[in-house]
């Protein structure tokens, strides 16, 4: 297969342009060295920890709020998060203007403590937009972008269209990539095999996969691995689970309001400290439902001002939580020790 990189930028990023670059035969295609050597250089970026997906903070008026947003950043710097994740789905993207998405990201890199890696949510539905979105938030200052798939038009969303989107975009961005899949969003989801091809590209590291199938985490990992292609867990709920068969990170909600608890998940997974991970697992299975299935991004900002966070409102058409909405929550997080 042959992944061309055409933006100049990408091959500055992935190795020495000269006049005479040399090049080498993959699959039957001749592919710049430089694209080689980038992949080796790419696929080293380390995604092993738990990256918070930062909601976006709002004033009354529903306009963003970017010194609430520094504030808590601050707040975050203190728990052992190995980088933020901007404009996920929690942070409420297809809300926001584009302008508004770029200019969180330069928010959060500039408060984020040294050493964090930024992971920016640039999809958008058409390709060409994508690219577009990509490579201003690189210009934000991105380490990594995180491409949710394109979804609007689903009945036609085939294999081929995903392989087409992400080559397109990853060859054209000056940032790696990480593919995102969330269908309970979107209605569509990446195959294993769309994974394990798009893994051999050197602009695409690995995947946050929010779907929470045991199995097909199973399956990806097995064959992605040898590219050192990286699967990420997209919840906090299935994180023991998806790690015992290879997950090497873990996107998580909860993660803004128990980030020393879902890091202390982490921790004992990777130690292999199984049972001390299976009760810290179960205590955490009611909080984050309720902060992502029953109550979504409403419910996670309330959760946030429980724990010291500003969470304020959402933007419409989202709705804030009824007084029984709120106490159920609160159930949740009290039952499990957590309040």
């Amino acid at each position: 297969m042959a992944f061309v990189v055409n933006n100049l930028r990408t091959l500055s990023k992935l190795g020495t342009l000269t006049a005479h670059q040399p090049t080498f035969r993959k699959g039957g295609v001749r592919v710049l060295a430089c694209v080689h050597r980038g992949m080796a250089s790419f696929k080293q970026i380390d995604l092993s920890g738990v990256f918070p997906p930062l909601p976006t903070p709002f004033n009354q008026d529903e306009t963003v709020n970017h010194e609430h947003l520094r504030n808590n950043v601050a707040k975050w710097n203190e728990i052992g998060f190995k980088g933020y994740v901007v404009q996920g789905s929690n942070g409420e993207y297809t809300y926001l203007s584009d302008e508004e998405r770029v200019e969180l990201v330069r928010t959060v890199k500039q408060a984020a403590a040294p050493g964090k890696l930024i992971i920016a949510g640039s999809g958008c539905e058409s390709t060409q937009a994508t690219i577009n979105m990509t490579q201003k938030m690189a210009e934000a200052g991105a380490d990594v972008a995180m491409v949710i798939t394109p979804y609007y038009f689903k009945g036609r969303m085939t294999n081929q269209a995903f392989m087409h989107h992400y080559e397109k975009v990853a060859s054209a961005s000056p940032i790696p990539v990480i593919l995102y899949s969330v269908p309970a969003n979107t209605g569509v989801d990446l195959s294993v095999d769309v994974v394990a091809a798009l893994s051999q590209h050197p602009n695409i590291i690995g995947i946050k996969d929010s779907a929470g199938d045991v199995t097909k985490f199973g399956s990806m990992v097995q064959r992605t691995e040898a590219s050192g292609f990286q699967v990420l867990a997209g919840s906090a709920s299935f994180m023991l689970g998806t790690y015992t068969v290879g997950a090497v990170g873990c996107v998580a909600a909860l993660a803004n309001t128990l980030g020393k608890e879902v890091c202390q998940l982490h921790s004992l997974c990777k130690e292999g400290k199984m049972e001390e991970a299976k009760k810290i697992q179960h205590r955490l299975i009611a909080p984050n439902s309720a902060v992502t299935r029953k109550f979504g991004v409403p419910g996670l900002k309330v959760a946030m001002s429980w724990f010291g966070y500003y969470g304020g409102p959402t933007r419409s058409p989202l709705l804030p939580l009824t007084p029984e909405e709120v106490d159920s929550m609160r159930a949740d997080f009290q039952s499990n020790g957590f309040l």
